[in-house]
């Protein structure tokens, strides 16, 4: 484990078994080798939690969630690939669609969770997933400010199943979900009328009283959000907590271009579930190097493909 994914770390572009095979220093490892253990070995997400636990304040923080594409549209005959969306394309893709979990507290990133989403295997959706991994998170004694999601993850189980844990949530909502801010009128939320700035109290159709509010973009485009933390009166806090959700998506493409988690060759299901396991360790490497040194991932990456660029042009 140790040597792929510093392999995944130090390699910029190709990641296949027998470039591998080729960088090993001192001893000789067949590429089949290589093939071999991808396949011999049978991580899972749950295991993930053994090298970040140390890691997260549990008490304190933010549990974010989202999910995130890998896309292998050069790799149909994959195990594992499928027609997914993703925001990044805006369409379909063939890729494989991941389901992650991080903590952090404003300055660090750690993935405490992930699950691939594939449901021809196991019958169950991206928000059973998202369920799952707070049912996991509870046992292992979370207790995080807000549970922070996108609008994809605000349906009325996951709302009620992070209520039921004793948290609070801060999501996005979809512009025709149900308010009552009254008790005799009900509407879509993008009929409610929020001026700029304004956090109001409304009844959420199905779940109960929550705060909301719009961010206006430059065009004058609404997002609308809601907490169900009542306490989040003045906007300034409630949507300071809410941009820890980015978090994530700093993650996502950290995850994807430092630790090379989308470029595993292989069309074996069992091969990419343990590279994609080693790409989450790489990261966690990446990242205790960076809260250690103050040193980016990106820059952690850069500084091998210099020392080699600066051995070439002394010798060259």
């Amino acid at each position: 484990m140790s040597l792929y994914t510093g392999f995944l770390i130090a390699n910029q572009n190709r990641c296949s078994s027998v470039e591998l095979s080729k960088s090993v220093p001192n001893i000789p490892v067949a590429h089949d080798a290589i093939d071999r253990w991808r396949l011999s070995k049978s991580y899972n997400p749950l295991q993930l939690w053994q090298h970040t636990r140390y890691l997260v304040k549990k008490e304190t923080g933010y549990l974010i969630c989202d999910d995130s594409v890998l896309d292998k549209r050069y790799s149909r005959r994959n195990e594992l690939v499928k027609k997914q969306y993703s925001g990044n394309e805006h369409g379909l893709v063939d890729g494989i669609c991941l389901v992650n979990l991080l903590w952090t507290n404003g300055e660090e990133y750690v993935p405490v969770d992930y699950r691939i989403y594939r449901r021809e295997d196991d019958g169950l959706t991206k928000n059973d997933h998202f369920k799952n991994m707070l049912d996991t998170a509870k046992r292992r004694e979370f207790l995080p400010q807000y549970v922070l999601m996108d609008s994809w993850y605000s349906g009325l189980d996951n709302l009620k199943a992070i209520r039921e844990k004793e948290w609070h949530f801060i999501t996005m909502l979809k512009s025709n979900r149900l308010v009552n801010p009254s008790q005799d009128t009900t509407l879509a939320i993008q009929d409610l009328e929020l001026a700029d700035k304004q956090v109001r109290q409304v009844w959420l159709r199905g779940f109960g009283l929550v705060l909301v509010c719009a961010l206006i973009d430059k065009d004058g485009d609404r997002t609308f959000i809601a907490t169900s933390d009542l306490s989040l009166t003045e906007y300034g806090d409630f949507t300071n907590h809410f941009d820890h959700r980015w978090k994530i998506e700093e993650f996502h493409r950290g995850i994807k271009q430092t630790a090379n988690i989308e470029r595993c060759e292989s069309i074996k299901a069992t091969s990419q579930r343990t590279h994609i396991f080693s790409s989450f360790i790489a990261f966690v490497k990446l990242e205790r190097e960076r809260l250690k040194s103050g040193i980016s991932w990106y820059e952690q990456k850069a500084m091998i493909s210099r020392m080699a660029t600066r051995y070439y042009l002394a010798n060259a």
